[in-house]
C-alpha cells in the first residue's frame, strides 16, 4: 500500500465537501446539463476515491471535518461510513446529523451516491426506526433511489410528526402510487400547510386534476411560498383561459411581477412571447424574460449571438458597500442578458412556426418525444421541467430524479 501523505488526504476530505456544495447547487442551475452533471460528479468521485484508498486516514479526515456540522462534510464522511459498511461509523454520522438537523441534506445525498447493496439493511433499520427522524431519512433515502417502501410509505403518509409526513406524502408523487390518492385528498384539508400543499402536488402528479389542482392554483394565485412549485405543475395541465386568470393576478402586482414572467416561460403559450420580450426592456427583469421566452421557443442567445451586457442600473447581487443591508445573491447570476431588439426580430421571422392554443417546451411541443430528448440533451431547469411534464402525461409514472448522480442517469436513459 502506497504511504499516505496526511496533508494531501485532508485536502479530498475539504474538497469533497466543497464540490458537494458546488453539485447542490448545479442540480437546479440553468446553465448545467447532464453532461455538465457527469463531470462534476466524477471530480467528487476522484476526491472521494482518495479517502477510500486512504483507509482509516481518510476516515479519520472525515471526522475531524464533522466538527462543522455542514452538509458537504457530512455527505463526505456518510459515503465513506455507508460503504465501509460500519455501524459505529455509521452511527457517529447520524450523531452530528441530530445535533445539526439542518445537515440532513448531505446525509440524504450520499444516500443517494451510495451503490444500493450497501444500502438495504441501513434503510430498513431507518425505516422501522421509533424517531420520526429516522424514518424521514429512510423514506428521503428511498425516494432519491425511486424505491418504493411499501408499507412503511403507508405509515407515514398518516404519521403524526409533521415534518415525516410531508416528505411521505411527496414520495408518493414521486413514485407516482396512484393507489394512496384518495388518502392524499383527505389530506386537502389539514391544518397544516405543508401538507396540504404537498397532499396536493402528489395528488395532481397521481392523477386529480380538480380538488388538488384548485388548491396549487390558490397558492399561485395568493403568492404563497410554494408557487413556484405550484406553478411547475399546474400550469402546464390549466386550460389556456384558466392560465391567463391565473397569471394575470401575479402580473398586476409589481411585487409578483417577476413570478408572472417564470409563470409565463412555464405555461408554454407562444401568446406570451411578445410580452416577454417586452419585459427584456427592463434591465430587472430582462435575464429571467429571456429565459421564460427560451423555455417556450428553444432560443439559445449564446449559439444565436443574441446577448448583451447587464445594464449599470441592473441589480447584480451583494455590492461591495458595507452599508448596504441587502446581501441576497442574484436569481438571474447565471442567465444570459438578451439584446432585446435581436430578440424581437427573431420572433418576428419565426413567428409562424408557433401554433396557438399549444403548449411548448423548448421549442417544440411538450410531448413524450421532446421530454425524453430534453431528459438527455437540455439543462437541468429543462430536464425537471420535461420530468414532470411526463409524470403528467402518464400519472402512475415515477417522476424522473434529475438531481442522481449523473452516470446512473445516462444509464437509464441509455446515453
Amino acid at each position: 500500500m502506497a504511504a499516505i501523505i496526511p496533508h494531501i488526504i485532508d485536502q479530498h476530505a475539504e474538497e469533497t465537501a466543497f464540490l458537494w456544495l458546488l453539485r447542490n447547487n448545479a442540480v437546479h442551475a440553468p446553465h448545467y446539463d447532464l453532461n455538465d452533471l457527469v463531470k462534476l460528479d466524477d471530480r467528487v468521485d476522484a476526491h472521494l476515491d482518495g479517502l477510500r484508498i486512504a483507509g482509516e486516514y481518510g476516515w479519520q479526515a472525515c471526522v475531524e471535518n464533522l466538527q462543522f456540522k455542514d452538509s458537504g462534510e457530512v455527505f463526505a464522511a456518510a459515503v465513506i461510513a455507508l460503504e465501509m459498511s460500519s455501524t459505529e461509523r455509521i452511527d457517529l454520522v447520524y450523531k452530528v446529523v441530530e445535533e445539526a438537523p439542518e445537515a440532513i441534506e448531505g446525509l440524504v445525498s450520499a444516500f443517494g451516491w451510495t451503490e444500493p447493496q450497501y444500502l438495504k439493511q441501513k434503510v430498513k433499520a431507518l425505516l422501522e426506526s421509533t424517531n420520526p427522524l429516522w424514518r424521514g431519512v429512510g423514506i428521503s433515502a428511498c425516494s432519491v433511489h425511486r424505491v418504493d417502501p411499501g408499507k412503511f410509505l403507508e405509515q407515514a403518509i398518516v404519521d403524526e410528526d409533521v415534518q415525516l409526513r410531508v416528505r411521505a406524502v411527496k414520495l408518493v408523487g414521486e413514485l407516482g402510487r396512484v393507489d394512496l390518492k384518495t388518502t392524499l385528498l383527505e389530506q386537502l384539508k389539514h391544518d397544516n400547510k405543508h401538507i396540504r400543499f404537498w397532499s396536493s402536488w402528489s395528488a395532481v402528479l397521481t392523477g386529480d386534476r380538480e380538488q388538488a389542482l384548485y388548491l396549487l392554483t390558490q397558492n399561485i394565485e395568493s403568492n404563497s411560498e410554494f408557487c413556484i412549485p405550484a406553478m411547475q405543475l399546474a400550469l402546464p395541465i390549466l386550460d389556456s383561459l384558466s392560465v391567463k386568470k391565473t397569471l394575470k393576478v401575479l402580473a398586476d402586482n409589481k411585487e409578483t411581477l417577476r413570478l408572472a414572467i417564470i409563470g409565463a416561460g412555464i405555461s408554454g403559450d407562444s401568446c406570451y412571447l411578445p410580452w416577454l420580450i417586452q419585459q427584456m426592456n427592463i434591465a430587472e427583469h430582462a435575464r429571467v424574460a429571456c429565459d421564460a421566452f427560451s423555455h417556450i421557443c428553444g432560443l439559445d442567445l449564446g449559439y444565436q449571438d443574441m446577448e448583451a451586457d447587464l445594464p449599470e442600473n441592473a441589480s447584480a447581487g451583494p455590492t461591495e458597500d458595507p452599508d448596504d443591508e441587502n446581501v441576497a445573491m442574484d436569481p438571474d447570476e447565471d442567465l444570459p442578458c438578451p439584446n432585446a431588439l435581436l430578440v424581437l426580430e427573431w420572433w418576428q421571422k419565426n413567428k409562424p412556426n408557433f401554433k396557438p392554443e399549444v403548449r411548448y417546451l423548448y421549442g417544440k411541443p411538450a410531448n413524450e418525444c421532446q421530454c425524453k430528448w430534453l431528459l438527455i440533451n437540455g439543462t437541468q431547469r429543462l430536464r425537471y421541467a420535461a420530468a414532470l411534464t411526463l409524470a403528467l402525461i402518464q400519472p402512475g409514472q415515477a417522476l424522473f430524479e434529475v438531481r442522481a448522480v449523473g452516470k446512473k442517469q445516462q444509464k437509464t436513459l441509455n446515453c
